[in-house]
């Protein structure tokens, strides 16, 4: 019995430890053909960033060399330049650097990316370069010299030691102090090399918008956490503010906030708020809760959202943008001063569907952008900015506009919405100019929210 037996198993036994062998080496072939293929990927984005951040040295030596007349040739080495920098920040959000210290290294090329974009769309014909924006690109030729050298010594140095990208990884998740890895140990290099290089006057295209981001020069004094909690109090419609808890972020930073939360009475779903410490300006609501079903159209949210403003003392908002997704409402509410859409001074008011209830707030672009304009008088006319629109462009609507151009510069525009080859567009003529600021794509969401 006992024979008939193993000549049953013993065959299946076979069978089966040779299909476990099989399945093993299958298994790890397939997972050495990811590591390899993660590694391939690793290693020509570092050579790519490499190569980028060569390019990028040489297009401003040839900026630097170029006669200070010749507005045209600037134009293209900026784009270049923009475009090169924008290919080396692409290559560095392919490597595995997490963890890495390179965030002073990414800031760099993002303010670089900055200054070369908003110059190159100047008309430096009108507008040219300045001193201090010659000098900057000296100094950025200097220091890029520097960054190359950095990266050609690791580039060397990984190809004659034929270093692996996958043991940063394997280092990094290790989480272990003074991680001895020659790739690593590059990377903190560039890094602590960068922190070191002096501040850098971008000027006005650059640097504004930075600003704009800083609480600190909002209007109106500090205020204290028991009157943030008061505000609270009163916004969430709750008598007292002795089950608000509170927490202060960002202290002695530009960004300076109190976020203040709760559980809504008999129910729990949690209520939470930002307000800026100085000036106490609400940045942001939200209501977490499901939202199962819908009963609301789109003229129904935009007038629950419209209530909710009014009765928050954000009054003179007008519908600009639509979106609908999980049985909430998006709509984008733009400020609207002396019958012009101020675009800069914007909002977004999530309506549950269900009810109508508001569920979430985004004002800090609105409290940031918020304050009092002389907005004059277009010196184009609508009939004249109307010729410059395509003949076959169907006119919906007209409005004044404030919007922001390509510079971060405030623009009076006419703005038209209307269809054409059944698409519907916003078409921005600069009171100005006549000429054309700016085009916008819409949905039929959109044109609806706004009708």
């Amino acid at each position: 019995m006992y024979k008939r037996l193993s000549a049953i198993l013993f065959p299946i036994t076979a069978l089966f430890l040779i299909g476990s062998v099989v399945w093993g080496y299958q298994e790890n072939k397939e997972k050495n053909t990811v590591l390899i293929k993660a590694e391939n990927q690793y290693q020509r984005a570092f050579h790519d960033l490499s190569f980028h951040m060569d390019k990028l040295h040489s297009e401003l030596g040839n900026t630097v060399a170029v006669n200070a007349s010749s507005q045209n040739f600037y134009r293209k080495e900026l784009v270049n330049m923009w475009r090169m920098t924008s290919e080396a920040q692409n290559d560095i959000g392919q490597l595995p650097l997490a963890l890495v210290p390179f965030s002073k290294t990414q800031a760099f090329l993002d303010q670089i990316a900055k200054f070369t974009y908003h110059t190159s769309v100047r008309d430096l014909s009108t507008s040219p370069m300045s001193e201090t924006e010659k000098a900057n690109l000296n100094t950025l030729y200097e220091r890029s010299k520097e960054i190359n050298a950095e990266l050609k010594k690791m580039q060397t140095h990984i190809l004659a030691k034929n270093l692996r990208w996958m043991d940063v990884e394997t280092a990094l998740a290790s989480q272990k102090e003074n991680t001895d890895n020659a790739i690593i140990d590059g990377i903190k290099t560039i890094d602590k090399k960068v922190e070191g290089y002096t501040a850098m006057n971008w000027g006005p295209s650059v640097t504004d918008t930075a600003r704009n981001r800083n609480l600190n020069r909002l209007p109106g004094a500090e205020i204290t956490m028991d009157q943030a909690k008061q505000k609270a109090a009163q916004f969430f419609g709750l008598p007292d503010i002795s089950v608000i808890h509170a927490t202060e972020n960002g202290k002695g930073t530009d960004y300076n906030t109190y976020t203040l939360s709760t559980v809504k009475p008999g129910t729990q779903d949690e209520m939470s708020m930002d307000v800026a410490k100085k000036g106490g300006e609400v940045l942001f609501y939200t209501h977490s809760r499901p939202v199962a079903s819908k009963t609301l159209d789109v003229r129904g949210a935009r007038d629950a959202a419209q209530e909710f403003l009014d009765h928050h003392k954000l009054p003179n908002f007008t519908p600009v943008a639509y979106d609908e997704a999980n049985n909430v409402a998006s709509l984008t509410f733009a400020r609207v001063q002396d019958d012009v859409i101020v675009y800069p001074e914007k909002l977004t008011v999530n309506v549950a569907l269900d009810n109508g209830e508001v569920i979430d707030m985004q004002a800090t672009d609105y409290v940031l952008e918020h304050k009092d304009r002389k907005l004059g008088k277009m010196a184009v006319s609508m009939e004249k900015a109307k010729k410059e629109l395509n003949p076959k462009f169907e006119v919906l609507a007209h409005d004044q506009a404030l919007i922001k151009n390509e510079l971060n510069e405030e623009v009076l525009c006419h703005q038209f919405l209307g269809r054409i080859n059944g698409t519907s567009y916003k078409i921005y003529i600069n009171g100005e100019s006549g000429g054309e600021e700016k085009i916008e794509t819409l949905r039929a969401s959109d044109v609806h929210a706004a009708s």
